[in-house]
């Protein structure tokens, strides 16, 4: 009980952080549309805006700047319902990207890449391959609503930064894929090597076999390592307060029973405390990658940031 209730709290947490974020990016940005004409002449927001803070109904002045934009194809003129349109799918891909984000911050910083490195859990996989494609369909439609042209990556302030975020999330989304289908095979295929070589694992080693999502669940007591994924008190890897992949000896005197209860289970190994873990390329490649997908995800919002600064 007190896990699903920890996981509804994270959840809810995690929804109030969405919420509070879109509500941020969604509030209206002065003079976010044309600031390259506003800089270049140095009028005010009101020259061309009734409001004047900017956005909404144009003044003639603003109303002719306008028309200039849309015959110089600088502006991609769009009707009503597109810009409608637009609007849900800007609603999408910020949401998508809150959750994505969200989720890097809460590997990275509360259960450590070493969470992530024991064995990508389907739930996570799923839920951040969603939002990688949905990130990804959705910006293309808004780049299109917004890019009239190729020149207008390189010529344009908002282009320029538009153009370094694109950049980013392709290298996000290629180490999504290196991590997927390169380092988690390869990570998984050593743990079933170590699995039929019964050998010495360190303690980092040991707790990559913690018995959830189909891993095996080990546990250490004097110095032996026992494989219990077959016990029915060990179910997920927990038993009663006791989760596996780590060193029990200090809590066996507090059991209601004796070392001899594991027996009758196969002893797979020894732990060596001395040792550093042997994470091998895969393992190291892996960390590399995790942190740099948490500098991107600063990066991309620092993007976001300049935007609405200029």
């Amino acid at each position: 009980m007190s896990a699903i209730l920890t996981r509804m709290k994270t959840a809810l947490y995690i929804l109030l952080a969405s919420l509070a974020l879109v509500a941020f990016l969604s509030f209206p940005a002065p003079a976010s549309a044309t600031e390259e004409y506003a800089a270049r002449t140095g009028w005010d927001c009101r020259v061309c805006h009734v409001n004047p803070l900017g956005g909404g109904e144009l003044t003639a002045k603003g109303g002719e700047f306008k028309a200039r934009l849309e015959t110089a194809g600088e502006f991609r003129p769009l009707s009503p319902v597109k810009r409608a349109a637009r609007l849900i799918i800007g609603y999408l891909h910020i949401l998508a990207g809150v959750v994505w984000f969200g989720a890097i911050f809460y590997v990275h910083i509360l259960l450590k890449p070493a969470y992530a490195a024991k064995g990508l859990p389907k739930g996570e996989l799923i839920l951040g391959w969603t939002c990688l494609i949905v990130v990804g369909v959705t910006g293309a439609f808004l780049t299109y609503s917004r890019m009239p042209s190729l020149a207008a990556f390189y010529a344009t302030r908002f282009g320029i930064l538009l153009s370094i975020k694109i950049f980013m999330y392709l290298v996000m989304a290629g180490s999504a894929c290196l991590v997927t289908f390169v380092l988690g095979p390869k990570m998984r295929a050593r743990r079933e090597a170590m699995v039929k070589q019964g050998e010495e694992y360190t303690p980092e080693e040991l707790s990559t076999f913690d018995g959830k999502e189909g891993r095996r669940c080990y546990v250490a007591l004097d110095g032996a390592i026992y494989d219990l994924t077959d016990s029915r008190l060990w179910k997920n890897g927990k038993h009663t307060r006791h989760l596996a992949g780590g060193d029990m000896t200090g809590f066996i005197g507090q059991a209601p029973h004796g070392k001899d209860k594991l027996d009758g289970f196969a002893r797979v190994g020894v732990l060596n405390t001395t040792g550093k873990p042997a994470w091998g390329a895969p393992k190291r490649v892996f960390y590399v990658v995790a942190y740099l997908n948490l500098a991107l995800v600063f990066l991309i919002l620092g993007v976001v940031a300049l935007w609405r600064w200029y």
